[in-house]
């Protein structure tokens, strides 16, 4: 019998996500700076980075206007495809790979991987310079994801994937 594109894609996914997820294995300084890290995608983290920038004086208020809206929709995206979707997270079928909670039974997309990227990007189109460190703290906080076992990489992917493609909604 031949197997679907979308299982080989799932199989593959949950193999990737066995080697590079801690688990157990990981020491507790490891653990927790990649706590630590996955902390910058949280909501409080996000809205901040959006909220701040409005009482800063001098700020252009476009810029954050345009960050908040990438958040915004970005977000509205992952909610809606997480439950058309409806994927498990990996803890449901591979129990004790988790290091911290769920936020929620939902895997597919990530929201931490497509809000820190969203604003990464966003920021990055109004400040040139601050591309390289925005964009990469945007995808290690993705990575974060799969190393603490809530993720499985595809999750991530696709969440960044969203993020980049709504940013790139907004500037065109």
């Amino acid at each position: 019998m031949r197997v679907s594109l979308l299982h080989r894609l799932d199989r593959h996914d949950r193999n990737l996500f066995l080697r590079w997820s801690l688990g157990a294995e990981g020491s507790r300084i490891h653990r927790q700076a990649w706590i630590a890290i996955t902390a910058m995608g949280s909501a409080a983290v996000t809205i901040a980075a959006v909220i701040l920038p409005l009482v800063l004086e001098p700020w252009p208020r476009a810029v954050t206007v345009r960050a908040a809206l990438a958040l915004v929709i970005s977000h509205l995206v992952i909610q809606v495809a997480k439950r058309l979707v409806g994927r498990e997270r990996p803890s449901a079928s591979l129990p004790g790979r988790s290091v911290i909670a769920n936020p929620d039974r939902f895997s597919f997309p990530s929201g931490h991987s497509a809000s820190s990227l969203a604003l990464a990007l966003a920021y990055a189109t109004a400040f040139p310079a601050l591309t390289l460190p925005l964009v990469c703290l945007g995808l290690l906080v993705g990575w974060s994801r799969v190393m603490l076992g809530v993720h499985y990489p595809g999750d991530v992917l696709a969440g960044q994937c969203i993020a980049a493609l709504t940013v790139l909604g907004l500037v065109i």
